[in-house]
């Protein structure tokens, strides 16, 4: 996507990351489990639920990092929670994911935003290499987001790098980037698939 028609939707804080001359959107979906603040044990009706993030690619001070345009999510308390502490622009969406031996099925809609897909993974897991657009794509390790009153945070992350299976999928409806401005036209320019990553993620630091 040209970095241009994104500029709108990113703070001037930070800087519209580009790969080989062109910004990227992704749509994750996927389901979060073990959700909780460290210390604390899982609960099953807050600690487990499927989320859908629209995501592009920034930096601040050098530093590489995630911007979210949308996060949708079932659970109300953590569609509160991460508005309130995190500071991300999360909504409450209607989800529902099956997994059988013949793929994934996901979908999610809220007003003005739907998701309808199939996907499956269809390759053995392997690394991305240092400097390939699937490294530049996965191996980050910050979210970027802006508060209500303008202040712009950093939460830093880890994660080991990433799964990755090369994927196959049937997009259905996709209008996740509408409620953007933003349109795209076409299959996915790539897919991959990941079974499982652990992630922790750090307190909300003021960059600006």
């Amino acid at each position: 996507m040209d970095a241009k028609s994104l500029r709108p939707l990113i703070p001037d804080g930070l800087e519209i990351q580009e790969f080989d001359g062109t910004s990227w959107i992704g749509v994750v979906p996927f389901r979060m489990t073990g959700v909780m603040r460290r210390a604390l044990p899982d609960l099953p009706w807050i600690s487990a639920f499927p989320e859908l993030n629209v995501r592009t690619y920034v930096q601040r001070d050098g530093k590489p990092g995630v911007w979210f345009l949308s996060l949708d999510a079932t659970n109300p308390l953590a569609v509160w929670a991460a508005r309130t502490f995190f500071h991300l622009p999360y909504f409450r969406a209607r989800m529902s994911l099956s997994w059988n031996r013949d793929g994934i099925e996901y979908r999610s809609s809220r007003r003005g935003a739907a998701f309808d897909g199939w996907y499956q993974p269809a390759s053995n897991p392997y690394a991305s290499s240092a400097g390939s657009l699937e490294h530049w794509l996965t191996e980050r390790y910050c979210l970027y987001a802006r508060d209500s009153r303008g202040g712009l945070w950093r939460n830093d992350v880890h994660h080991v790098p990433w799964p990755l299976q090369r994927a196959r999928a049937e997009i259905r409806l996709n209008t996740m980037l509408n409620s953007q401005g933003l349109s795209v036209d076409g299959p996915p320019a790539l897919l991959h698939f990941a079974e499982r990553l652990d992630v922790v993620v750090w307190s909300s630091e003021r960059v600006a």
